[in-house]
């Protein structure tokens, strides 16, 4: 009896998990659908703000692929990087408005999301524009 309870659970488990999207239009499997993107805007470029979550991305882990989406112009860009064991993605791309630029960070810790390191990781990219 205690066989067949584990295996309803573990079935359970395993048909609840899911897969969640990413800002950069990738999924990622997910146990718990909690909070895990931040998102800021600049009044900046598209340029300066990618190469400021680049340098963010590369002081603070290792950067795994930068790519931009071919559904959509080159106004957007995209990463991929691993940060303190977990999995960041980052979306920069230009606002509807004139000057401005919209930056997503998001964070993922195993199946989980991470907002914490997601905010973190969206400051710095704040800082290091007011540095440049």
């Amino acid at each position: 009896m205690k066989k067949i309870f584990f295996a309803a659970v573990v079935g359970t488990a395993i048909i609840g998990a899911g897969c969640v999207g990413t800002v950069s239009g990738t999924k990622t499997p997910a146990l718990v659908y909690n909070k895990d993107a931040v998102q800021g805007r600049y009044q900046r470029s598209v340029d300066q703000v990618y190469k400021a979550s680049v340098a963010v991305v590369t002081a603070n882990g290792v950067l795994i692929t930068e790519y931009i989406p071919h559904d959509v112009t080159n106004t957007v860009y995209s990463l991929q990087a691993k940060v303190n064991q977990r999995n960041v993605w980052i979306r920069v791309m230009s606002d509807p408005q004139p000057g401005i630029t919209d930056v997503t960070v998001q964070a993922r810790s195993g199946m989980s999301g991470d907002a914490d390191l997601a905010h973190q990781l969206e400051k710095e990219i704040a800082l290091k524009l007011v540095s440049q």
